[in-house]
C-alpha cells in the first residue's frame, strides 16, 4: 500500500528473509524437526544486509541470495537488484542490529495483535511452506513467541512511527507517504545546490521532468506493475522533458562529426525511405567508422619517441589508457561493433540487451555480458540512435555499477535527438556523447524528427511493428 501511494517510479523492496544464514548439517537437522530458532537475531546474516543496504544507498547493483523455506536452504541463483528513489527494508529484526539502524532514514514498527500473527503464521506455514499444525504450534511457542517478548517487541521504542492495526491504517500510510515525498524533495533540491555550486551544467528543467530524467529513464524494473493511466503519466511527463529543453544550448560534453559534404551526403541517401537495404547498411556502416575514428580521437593520448627505419627519431603520441572495451546496446547497437573492431586490434566486447515494458513504457534490464576488470577501461557504449536517451542513460547506469569511471564512458551513436542529449548530459555530466548528427524534435511517439527510421528494422529487414520509434524499444533510447 505505500509503494502504491508514493506513486514514485523507482522503488525496490528488500525483505529480510532473503538473509537467513547458511544452515550446517546439525542445525539442518534441527530445522527439519522443527527444533531450530529462526526468531533469533543469530539467524540473520547481518553482515551482509549491511553490504546489500550500502550498495543499494549508493545505487549499485546487488546480488540477493533466494531462500527455500522449505529446505531451509539458500538457492544456488541469486537475484539483482538496483538502488532505488526508495529503498523499503521490511523484516522482524529490522531493528535488532545498531550497525543497520544507522541506514534507515525513517523506522516504521508495524503493530499487530498476537492473535493475528498466529493465525497469519498457522495459514502460511501450512499452505506455502508445507508443514502440519502440531510443528507450527511447536515452533510458535518454543522459539517465535519468546523471541517476540525478548527481541522484537522492546525495538518499537527505536521507531519513528509506530502503526496499530497494519494496512488497515490509512491515515498512518499518508503519514509516511507524505515524510518520504518531502525526504525526496528536500534531497532533490541538496542534489541541484551541490550541483549548481560545483558549476556543473544544469539546465532549467521542471521537477516532474528532472525526475524522469535522473529516475524514471534509468529504472531497471519497477517493483509494482504500471496501469494504464501511469503509462499516460510517463509520456506527459516525457513530454514536458522534451519541451523544457528547447532554446537551451547543447551540453559541452556533445561531440559532433563535422557536417562535411561527405557526410551531408550519407546522411541522405540512409535518411531517405526510399533507400535500399543494400545501400542503407553500406553508407551506415561507412558513417559508423567515421564516428568510431572521431571518438578515438577524443581519448586521452600521451607524447612517445619512436625510431623510424632511417635511424632517425619521430614524436609521436601515443594512447595512455589501459585498455578500450566496447559495450553494444542490443540489438542496434551491434552493427557499430565491425567498425570498431577494425580500427582497434585487441578490443573486447560486451553487450546489454535493454527492452521497454509495454505496460510502463520505463526500459528493463534484460541481459548483461562484460569483460572483467572493464573499471579500468575507457569505454565505448554503441546505439545507432538515441531519442528520449532512456536506454542510455540505463546502460550508463550499468556500467557505473561496474565502476567504470563516469569520465571514462563515451556515448556514441549516428544520430541523437537534442532531447536525448540533454537528458544524458543532464543525469550524467562527465559522460562524453559524440554522434554524426543531432536533430532537434522529437513527435509525440518519440520518433525524431526528421529523423532516420527504425535503423534495426532497416539495417536487419525485419518489419516494424505500427507503433515504431526511431530506436527498436520504443521509449527505451
Amino acid at each position: 500500500m505505500i509503494i502504491e501511494a508514493l506513486d514514485v517510479p523507482w522503488v525496490v523492496l528488500l525483505s529480510m528473509d532473503s538473509f537467513y544464514k547458511v544452515l550446517t548439517k546439525q542445525q539442518q537437522e534441527q530445522a527439519a524437526s522443527n527444533d531450530f530458532n529462526f526468531d533469533h537475531p543469530d539467524a540473520f546474516d547481518f553482515d551482509l544486509i549491511i553490504a546489500t543496504l550500502k550498495k543499494l544507498k549508493q545505487g549499485k547493483s546487488v546480488k540477493i541470495p533466494i531462500y527455500d523455506f522449505t529446505t531451509h536452504s539458500r538457492k544456488k541463483e541469486w537475484k539483482t537488484l538496483y538502488g532505488a528513489n526508495v529503498i523499503i527494508f521490511e523484516g522482524i529484526m529490522a531493528f535488532a542490529d545498531k550497525e543497520l539502524l544507522k541506514l534507515l532514514d525513517l523506522k516504521i514498527f508495524v503493530d499487530t495483535d498476537s492473535d493475528i500473527r498466529l493465525v497469519r503464521r498457522l495459514r502460511r506455514d501450512i499452505s506455502e511452506r508445507g508443514r502440519d499444525i502440531e510443528g507450527v504450534i511447536k515452533q510458535y511457542n518454543k522459539f517465535v513467541k519468546p523471541a517476540f517478548d525478548q527481541y522484537i517487541q522492546p525495538t518499537m521504542r527505536l521507531a519513528d512511527i509506530v502503526v496499530p492495526r497494519g494496512s488497515g491504517n490509512t491515515v498512518a500510510i499518508d503519514l509516511i507517504v507524505q515524510h518520504v515525498h518531502s525526504q525526496l524533495e528536500e534531497r532533490e533540491l541538496s542534489v541541484r545546490l551541490s550541483k549548481a555550486v560545483r558549476g556543473q551544467w544544469e539546465p532549467w528543467i521542471p521537477r516532474r521532468a528532472q525526475r524522469l530524467s535522473a529516475a524514471s529513464l534509468m529504472a531497471p524494473r519497477r517493483s509494482v506493475a504500471a496501469s494504464a493511466w501511469r503509462e499516460r503519466k510517463l509520456r506527459w511527463d516525457m513530454a514536458a522533458l522534451a519541451s523544457a529543453h528547447q532554446c537551451h544550448p547543447l551540453p559541452q560534453t556533445l561531440s559532433v562529426l563535422k557536417s562535411t559534404p561527405q557526410v551531408r551526403g550519407m546522411h541522405t541517401i540512409i535518411r531517405n525511405k526510399e533507400t535500399s537495404r543494400d545501400e542503407f547498411i553500406f553508407y551506415s556502416k561507412r558513417l559508423m567508422r567515421l564516428l568510431i575514428e572521431h571518438a578515438l580521437s577524443l581519448l586521452p593520448f600521451q607524447s612517445c619517441t619512436v625510431q623510424t627505419p632511417q635511424g632517425q627519431d619521430y614524436e609521436g603520441r601515443t594512447y595512455s589508457g589501459k585498455q578500450i572495451t566496447g559495450v553494444s546496446i542490443l540489438r542496434a547497437g551491434e552493427t557499430m561493433e565491425p567498425a570498431l573492431r577494425a580500427v582497434c586490434k585487441d578490443v573486447r566486447i560486451g553487450t546489454i540487451l535493454i527492452q521497454t515494458n509495454c505496460n510502463t513504457g520505463e526500459p528493463e534490464l534484460h541481459y548483461l555480458r562484460l569483460p572483467k576488470d572493464i573499471s579500468e577501461d575507457h569505454v565505448i557504449l554503441m546505439d545507432c540512435t538515441v531519442s528520449t536517451g532512456a536506454a542510455a542513460m540505463m546502460a550508463v547506469r550499468v556500467l557505473l555499477d561496474h565502476d567504470v569511471p563516469e569520465d571514462k564512458i563515451f556515448l556514441l551513436s549516428l544520430l541523437m535527438a537534442e532531447m536525448g542529449v540533454h537528458s544524458v548530459a543532464y543525469a550524467f555530466p562527465r559522460v562524453k556523447i559524440i554522434t554524426t548528427a543531432v536533430d532537434k524534435k522529437v513527435n509525440d511517439l518519440f520518433r525524431i524528427i526528421p529523423g532516420i527510421g527504425n535503423f534495426g528494422d532497416r539495417y536487419f529487414g525485419t518489419d516494424a511493428p505500427p507503433d515504431w520509434s526511431d530506436d527498436e524499444d520504443a521509449l527505451s533510447t
